[in-house]
């Protein structure tokens, strides 16, 4: 006598194991139901709550097969008694994803106008970037801008952000973004002369930022003011040193920034 399972199902057509993961904090996974992605910040009573990078929450029943792990399904368990109770941050304020992977870069680019402007965008959003496969590209000049959005020829899967200094309405720079803004194209500026004045004066021991005499080449006139050395390179290291996170800069370029990894990550 042959003995027959009690499961009848054809071994094609079982579904394959996956395996368990722990739900540890800062672990970063994708609710494929919903599209939602985020990083662990809770597990209880038989649910995960998520942290996207913006900061939203949202809690999920842990089902089997439940979740996607960079791009694989995997189930997530209950994580064993003693691990981490909060999972770090990043210097944006994002949580940290200890060990991740860069993803493979988006069609779509942000670039930004100056370099100390592209350094401070990379000591800041540099870890949220990569996981994002956003890939940071140096604009020399706002001038460069309808040849450069010309030859990328943004699109729904490749959308483009620009960020610029100082875009005043009525201005030649204020003309040209809004020519090359469209659907696909987002041209936002930040309200300071220059990107030094993004860093808040408290986070470099200073009270506040020089006024600069018009005529007068701003970075310079700064270091005189302050009795820094006329040496704008050194100076901009000195500044870009006392930028730890997102704290020491202010709000009027962290929304502008934002707004831009936003919008080309946008689905």
């Amino acid at each position: 006598m042959r003995q027959y399972s009690a499961d009848l199902t054809p071994p094609w057509k079982k579904p394959k194991p996956v395996p368990e993961v722990a739900a540890e904090p800062g672990l970063v996974v994708e609710e494929p139901g919903t599209g939602f992605c985020g990083a662990v910040i809770r597990c209880e009573a038989g649910t995960v709550t998520l942290e996207d990078r913006f900061g939203k929450h949202r809690v999920f029943p842990m089902e089997p097969r439940g979740f996607l792990l960079e791009g694989r399904v995997v189930t997530l368990v209950r994580p064993a008694p003693g691990g981490p109770a909060r999972p770090a941050r990043t210097a944006s304020g994002s949580v940290a994803v200890p060990g991740a992977r860069a993803r493979v870069a988006r069609a779509g680019r942000i670039y930004v106008e100056g370099r100390h402007d592209a350094e401070l965008v990379e000591k800041v959003w540099g870890d949220d970037l990569r996981i994002e496969g956003v890939v940071v590209e140096y604009l020399e000049g706002v001038d460069d801008l309808p040849s450069i959005v010309s030859e990328f020829a943004p699109g729904p899967d490749a959308r483009l952000g620009v960020l610029v200094d100082h875009l005043v309405p009525g201005s030649k720079e204020w003309r040209i973004a809004q020519s090359v803004t469209s659907e696909h194209a987002l041209v936002v500026g930040h309200p300071y002369i220059d990107i030094w004045e993004a860093v808040k004066p408290s986070s470099l021991g200073i009270e506040a930022w020089p006024r600069v005499p018009r005529g007068q080449d701003w970075k310079t006139g700064v270091c005189r003011a302050l009795g820094w050395p006329e040496n704008t390179g050194a100076a901009w290291q000195r500044i870009l040193s006392g930028v730890g996170s997102y704290k020491d800069l202010e709000p009027e370029l962290l929304g502008r920034v934002e707004e831009l990894i936003d919008f080309v990550t946008a689905p």
